[in-house]
């Protein structure tokens, strides 16, 4: 096994080990790509080998035989309890209730979790097209919660209001006044390069429960924009431990593909 000092470690190895903790305890878990990949695949060697985990590929109960690189790679389908078409994902097992936990990327989130994946900028002349939903307008109402991995937590990415609102969290739902109320808690925790944010019911605002070192909350707040939250018993993120960098850098992502 090999060690990393504190110094040496990246934001996005702090991020991923964190998030991969969190998920101790969780039994189905959806995971999106990106750094939720990393995340649970961290997971399941660390905090939680039984983990069930669910592509939006249709493959459930995966077994990766590699670190996957999309939601289609080979690896997830390889050893996998089952392989569903979609109209069987979304239908039966997402929107059945049978998902504990989403886990998503997002280029904007706004202070009760709602979702940017769409667009930054004018709606007629953005600035940058994202790749859009994708699975995650149906995941955002009907996983038990939603956990959220940002690699950069600023203004623009914390802004007080979205550029355009591609997942609506409970509270926006709400707000719409017709339709049917999602079945999950929405967003629940908010994974950083500054810290971990939660919310506790499906109408709460998100709040600050934990830093990282050589974080201040007056940093956070300074780059959230809205007034941020701060829980009573906010504490300090234990970093990652060395066989936590160990798995993340020579076992899971050996190319390098997100860790970076």
């Amino acid at each position: 096994m090999t060690t990393a000092r504190v110094g040496e470690i990246s934001a996005t190895e702090v991020i991923v080990s964190v998030a991969a903790r969190a998920l101790a305890g969780k039994r189905r878990v959806f995971a999106g790509v990106g750094l939720p990949t990393l995340a649970v695949d961290l997971a399941k060697r660390t905090s939680n080998p039984d983990v069930e985990l669910i592509y939006e590929s249709g493959v459930c109960g995966a077994h990766p035989s590699a670190m996957a690189e999309g939601i289609a790679d080979s690896v997830v389908v390889s050893g996998a309890e089952s392989v569903v078409s979609m109209s069987a994902l979304f239908g039966y097992v997402l929107q059945g209730g049978n998902v504990d936990v989403g886990f998503l990327g997002a280029a904007q989130i706004d202070r009760y979790g709602s979702l940017n994946t769409s667009i930054i900028g004018d709606w007629d002349k953005p600035t940058v097209r994202l790749p859009g939903a994708g699975g995650a307008a149906e995941i955002m109402p009907n996983a038990g919660e939603i956990f959220v991995v940002m690699r950069r937590h600023d203004p623009s990415t914390f802004p007080a209001e979205l550029d355009f609102c591609t997942s609506p969290s409970p509270v926006r739902a709400r707000a719409a006044g017709d339709g049917i109320a999602p079945r999950g808690r929405g967003v629940t925790k908010v994974f950083t390069n500054l810290g971990v944010l939660s919310r506790q019911g499906p109408f709460d605002e998100l709040e600050l429960v934990s830093v990282h070192e050589g974080v201040t909350v007056d940093d956070v707040r300074a780059q959230t924009g809205w007034e941020l939250k701060v829980a009573d018993d906010l504490t300090v993120t234990a970093p990652p431990t060395g066989e936590e960098i160990h798995l993340l850098r020579d076992v899971i992502d050996t190319v390098r593909l997100y860790l970076r």
